[in-house]
Formats: structure tokens, C-alpha cells, sequence
């Protein structure tokens, strides 16, 4: 299932591994690359046409300056915090509690539950579309950022119950039977005992969510009209299209929409490398 080291005294071979890693990296990276040294060119420098090759002046103060001052991205920045942090609360929450009892509790219709869970996450979004937005049209939160927070509540608890129960599940009979003895409740075990040992799943889990939250367009483009309620992504759009030839400013905007995640990652890191090797292969 899993590739087989390459041996010590195959050279040639680990040779070509190496140089075969580097190039797809350097392949990877080109892009990116590309977008930040455009977000550090002048604006005599993208309309003289200097698109690719190494900036004659730097702009980077004035560009980045210039994506907060002259555009709306302040607001869009604000706004997409203001429906990734609580989204991502909710299905932590939600997951945890659920996964928790799904785990530990065995009832009538419990992996028919499960099921219905996972079962969720085999669905295409995209033929979602019109139910949810004629939904949030008649419960009167269409264009508001509490239905794009809705949303991804409810579209993201089915895999982080997956999640929550697989790592829920791979923790001691022992605990549980310790907890109970002691007279704990349900409540007081999954916070005195649940919570503690799988905060390396909770704070991985918190880091893919807070990403598909960040980085989600189709939602933010079907469920938002308005300049005041659209987040980063539908906002970067905008921005295209009102600053077309400003490349350096398109750029500037791109770089400033992907650095939450990437600082949130490079934070805790630690614990999603944990989250993900933990439990992972538990039924």
C-alpha cells in the first residue's frame, strides 16, 4: 500500500528521487513565486508591460498600502473572519458532541447515524445550490454573512464527525469506565476526559476547517450580493474585475487573502502533523 524506502546503496536511485522532488517543487512553487514578485512591482512597471521578468521598481509598500486603502478588501478580510471563526467553533463543537456519542453509545439505529453522516460528504455540493439558496431566501438570511456561517456548519459537521468519532473511539475503555465509577456524567467526561486527549485532532480538524471555510468561492458568490456581506473570496473577484490591468494590486490581494491560513498552519502545526497521524486508521 505505502511506497517501499529506497535503499541505502541504491545512489542513482535516491539520486533521481531527489532531483525528481525538487523539480516537481520548483513546478509547484512557480505560480506562486510569479504572484508575489507581480505584487512587488510598480505600476509603471505592469503597464510597460514587465509582467514577467524581475521588476525595474519596487512597489511593495505602495501595492499592499494601496490593496486597503483604494479597495474594499478591509471589509471583505473582516468579513470573511467574521464567518470562518464562528463556523469553525460551531463544527468542533458540534462534531465533538456528536462523535463523542456515536463512539461511546451504542443505540438503536446508532451506524445508521454515522452513515447519514459520512454519507453527507459523498454529496456534490453544487446540486445543493438552489435548495440552500431558496431556503436562506425564505428564512430571511440570504446576502448575510449568518447564512454563509449556516452553511458551513451544517455542510462541514458530517466529516469532522468522521473525524471526532474515529479518534473518540481509539481512546481507552479504561477512561470511560474510570469516569463512570467516579460518578462523573456524560457531560463532565467528555470535558474532563474527552476534550483533553484529543486536542491534537480538535486543533488539526480546526485548521482544515478554517481553510475550507477561507478559501471557499461557490457559496460566497451564490449566497452574497451585497459588497458589505461578501468575504475575501467573492471580494478578490470584485477586485478583479474593477482593477482589471492593476495586476500588482490583484496580486497584492491575492497574497493578503491566503496568509491567514498559511500563519494558522505554520502555528500549529505541530498539533496537525499529531491530528492527522493519531487514530487515523481507528474503525
Amino acid at each position: 500500500m505505502y511506497p517501499r524506502p529506497i535503499p541505502e546503496d541504491a545512489i542513482w536511485r535516491r539520486r533521481f528521487y531527489f532531483i525528481a522532488v525538487l523539480a516537481i517543487l520548483i513546478l509547484w512553487l512557480c505560480p506562486l513565486f510569479a504572484i508575489i514578485l507581480t505584487s512587488f512591482r510598480s505600476t509603471q512597471d505592469v503597464m510597460g508591460g514587465n509582467l514577467w521578468g524581475w521588476p525595474t521598481q519596487f512597489g511593495l509598500v505602495d501595492n499592499y498600502t494601496s490593496v486597503f486603502t483604494q479597495t474594499p478588501m478591509a471589509r471583505y478580510f473582516l468579513n470573511s473572519l467574521t464567518i470562518t471563526i464562528p463556523a469553525v467553533i460551531g463544527v468542533l463543537i458540534l462534531s465533538t458532541l456528536a462523535g463523542f456519542v456515536l463512539a461511546r453509545y451504542r443505540f438503536p439505529g446508532n451506524m445508521l447515524v454515522f452513515a447519514l453522516f459520512v454519507g453527507g460528504n459523498f454529496l456534490p455540493y453544487q446540486i445543493m445550490m438552489i435548495p440552500v439558496r431558496d431556503l436562506m431566501v425564505r428564512i430571511g438570511l440570504y446576502d448575510t454573512t449568518a447564512a454563509l456561517v449556516i452553511f458551513h456548519v451544517a455542510f462541514q459537521t458530517g466529516f469532522a464527525t468522521l473525524f471526532m468519532r474515529n479518534f473518540i473511539a481509539a481512546l481507552p475503555d479504561e477512561l470511560f469506565q474510570a469516569a463512570r465509577a467516579e460518578g462523573a456524567t456524560p457531560f463532565q467526561t467528555l470535558i474532563h476526559v474527552v476534550v483533553p486527549l484529543v486536542r491534537p485532532a480538535l486543533a488539526a480538524l480546526a485548521i482544515l476547517i478554517f481553510t475550507f471555510v477561507w478559501n471557499d468561492y461557490f457559496w460566497a458568490v451564490v449566497l452574497t450580493v451585497s459588497d458589505t456581506v461578501k468575504p475575501v473570496t467573492a471580494g478578490l473577484a470584485n477586485l478583479r474585475g474593477e482593477w482589471v490591468s492593476a495586476w500588482n494590486l490583484i496580486s497584492a490581494g491575492t497574497i493578503v487573502v491566503a496568509v491567514p491560513p498559511v500563519v494558522m498552519f505554520f502555528l500549529m502545526q505541530r498539533h496537525f502533523i499529531a491530528g492527522l497521524t493519531m487514530g487515523a486508521v481507528k474503525g
